[in-house]
């Protein structure tokens, strides 16, 4: 059977066959199901090779495609926070390996260079430095939206999907009673997403998983690398906040983790939210959105596609744990009326 090693040969002398591979050696997060390799040459040049077996390789391509571009059009003080893909006839570079059940593929990186880390459980000033950081990196990625490629997936395609696949098989999902509860939160979704008018909102590159493994920062704690870009899309920049208030959270960066929602009403996130709005202001409707991104979170990522992304033992945990704790509590421990008078946002129509 072929392995992955011999994958990302097959890529790599389809790529360039003169430079000779002397070692792949797997870096993979053992928590994750995706798959990250160091591949060493005779020369003693390194790159970084990422394959992954899920999804679809055009979205896989489109989103490298973007990334690529970004990465590129970035302006100081991003200009090298993201790794560069390698490019072949001035695209970006991919490979797909399809034969019998298998189907994969890969893409090379240049190394990420890193720098500080931030620590498991952040100082006051760590909070307020990620949100300020956290508004201008948005900004800055406002600026190239009109730029970059387009982008096929959103978020209402994303849940009709999981929609369609209960339809499809309830048993999958663990039978009737908890395929019910599935609808009536992708309904819930889709209902609020029009009710707060998300059609309106700026479309801009997210990364979604800012865990404090995936960044490092500077020593003046401002953003210099980024990694892992497993969850990436274009889409709305509230995505992104669910994360920073894990890292912001009194409990801190843990080994065993879980997605409650409580973390994005501490006061600490409370804080890094005061950082972000004086440098990006938010709007009272994109505060109300943040439930329902959480939700989306949930629905997509841990539920749709959480045995994909996670390894089996974690996977069904944080499944299990939706239904028990983090889908009950979404329309319940969240109150964004809280952190609108907070934040002293004032809108010109109620909801």
């Amino acid at each position: 059977m072929i392995t992955s090693a011999d994958i990302i040969k097959k890529a790599w002398e389809e790529y360039d066959p003169t430079k000779i591979i002397s070692k792949v050696v797997d870096i993979s997060v053992k928590v994750s199901t995706n798959y990250v390799f160091h591949v060493l040459f005779e020369d003693g040049d390194m790159i970084i090779a990422k394959l992954s077996y899920f999804g679809k390789y055009e979205h896989f391509k489109e989103d490298h495609r973007i990334i690529h571009s970004l990465a590129n059009n970035l302006l100081y003080p991003f200009d090298n926070l993201l790794a560069k893909s390698l490019l072949k006839n001035n695209r970006v570079y991919t490979y797909r390996y399809k034969h019998n059940k298998v189907d994969a593929w890969v893409v090379f990186y240049n190394p990420v260079r890193v720098m500080e880390r931030m620590p498991r459980r952040l100082e006051e000033k760590h909070i307020r430095k990620l949100g300020q950081q956290l508004a201008k990196f948005h900004l800055a990625c406002s600026k190239l939206r009109n730029v970059l490629p387009k982008s096929s997936k959103t978020l209402r395609t994303d849940i009709h999907t999981l929609i369609e696949r209960l339809d499809k098989d309830e048993k999958v999902f663990g039978g009737n009673a908890k395929a019910e509860i599935l609808r009536h939160h992708c309904e819930q979704f889709l209902k609020y997403r029009a009710k707060y008018k998300v059609s309106s909102f700026e479309i801009i590159p997210v990364f979604i998983d800012w865990n404090i493994g995936n960044f490092s920062v500077t020593k003046k704690f401002e953003l210099f690398s980024r990694w892992d870009y497993d969850w990436f899309r274009m889409s709305y920049r509230m995505l992104d906040f669910y994360f920073f208030s894990r890292v912001a959270s009194d409990a801190g960066d843990r080994t065993v983790f879980s997605y409650r929602i409580d973390t994005m009403m501490e006061d600490r996130f409370i804080l890094f939210l005061e950082e972000y709005h004086k440098i990006n202001p938010l709007t009272a409707n994109e505060l109300r959105f943040m439930r329902e991104a959480y939700r989306f979170f949930i629905l997509n990522y841990v539920i749709k596609d959480g045995s994909y992304f996670f390894s089996g033992q974690y996977a069904k945990k944080l499944q299990a744990e939706a239904f028990d704790i983090y889908l009950p509590s979404v329309d319940i421990n969240f109150d964004a009326e809280k952190l609108i008078d907070i934040l002293k946002i004032k809108e010109i129509e109620k909801v």
